[in-house]
């Protein structure tokens, strides 16, 4: 499972056999079932995710109580509540599996270590981190400037396999809209 993970890494620069170990010892694979709440809000996150295969999604409830989906992940790729993770504070929402996933896993500390021990994972790391904030960034400005069909269009652009693994509630929470309006806009488009 590491391969997919040095795989990626690897293109971005060479890798000595001591990356490879360091990764391999502080990585954890995983194999967790659909519906599994892998971090739970109001608890520190233990773990950086490096999805291999599957949709995990980041939720959280609102004053009304309903659920937010604020992020839902495209294998591969890297997942957790950040902010909370990186300052190892309570986080105030959570993390799902949508799908069974298999996973890579690190602990703060084990990242630490990693990063502290190998350039090339201190620089990956970096990387990481200014891509999730540019993804942010872009996902609130889309949020304020594009129409829900926009919206909609641009992640089934980008992102087809969503359409056929993640819940219609959780993409309409994640464009922010109702489920039955994400429903009218599919309509619209078939027809």
């Amino acid at each position: 499972m590491h391969k997919h993970l040095l795989n990626i890494i690897s293109q971005k620069g060479p890798l000595t056999e001591a990356d490879n170990d360091l990764c391999k010892a502080c990585f954890e694979p995983v194999l967790l079932p659909k519906n599994r709440i892998v971090e739970q809000a109001g608890y520190v996150p233990q773990y950086l995710y490096f999805v291999i295969k599957g949709f995990m999604r980041i939720f959280h409830y609102n004053e009304n109580g309903d659920e937010v989906t604020t992020h839902i992940n495209c294998p591969p790729g890297f997942l957790t509540s950040y902010f909370h993770f990186i300052n190892q504070t309570k986080a105030d929402e959570s993390v799902e599996c949508i799908t069974e996933c298999e996973l890579l896993r690190i602990t703060k500390t084990n990242l630490d270590r990693l990063t502290s021990k190998s350039a090339a994972f201190k620089d990956f790391s970096i990387e990481v981190f200014q891509q999730s904030i540019a993804y942010n960034e872009n996902r609130s400005k889309e949020l304020a400037t594009l129409t829900a069909e926009q919206r909609y269009k641009k992640l089934i652009e980008n992102y087809p396999a969503i359409i056929h693994h993640v819940p219609v509630q959780y993409i309409a929470s994640f464009l922010g809209m109702k489920p039955e309006s994400l429903s009218r806009i599919r309509k619209r488009m078939l027809s």
